[in-house]
């Protein structure tokens, strides 16, 4: 490490590009286990059943995997700094820092790439991933969604993005 005449205190923090590269790794790594996670699930029950039960068992899954998971987390809706009496569910948040929508529809639909986008930057979670069970293979529908600021304003929609769909190496 090269140190400079910054303090001795700033000069021990790392610097801003290294706690952005492991803050992205460490979202590569819980994306990866729901990913895997929900490979799972998808493998073991198939397409077919409601929204809820892969849920539930998505949340087995990760537990299993010593994720922290909160189920049904309620977001709430601020309009020009009052809080209105109205809210949302978001399905999961793995790790305090991943969103996870789950759907079981036949094809995703623009409407759902909207709803993740906003969920995220109501939530201003840095990463989505929007899965669809409904799919012959999983690889076909989980959808991965980054907000590109670290604490977006409520009005930085154009900073959230749909970052690619997730190929599978796990030969689903």
């Amino acid at each position: 490490m090269i140190f400079t005449t910054e303090s001795a205190e700033s000069a021990e923090r790392p610097g801003r590009e290294e706690v952005t590269a492991r803050e992205e790794e460490g979202l590569r790594r819980v994306s990866g286990a729901i990913i895997g996670a929900a490979i799972e699930v998808h493998r073991t029950l198939g397409p077919g059943l409601l929204e809820s039960a892969y849920e539930a068992c998505l949340a087995y899954e990760l537990t299993g995997r010593d994720l922290t998971v909160e189920r049904q987390r309620s977001l709430l809706v601020v309009y020009k700094d009052v809080q209105l009496d109205c809210q949302y569910r978001l399905d999961m948040v793995v790790e305090g820092r991943v969103l996870l929508e789950i759907k079981a529809v036949e094809r995703l639909l623009p409407l759902h790439q909207a709803q993740i986008l906003s969920y995220l930057r109501l939530s201003r979670l840095p990463l989505g991933l929007l899965v669809n069970f409904h799919c012959a293979t999983l690889k076909q529908g989980v959808r991965r969604f980054r907000n590109s600021q670290s604490n977006p304003s409520p009005s930085a929609l154009s900073a959230l993005s749909v970052v690619k769909n997730i190929p599978s190496n796990e030969g689903e």
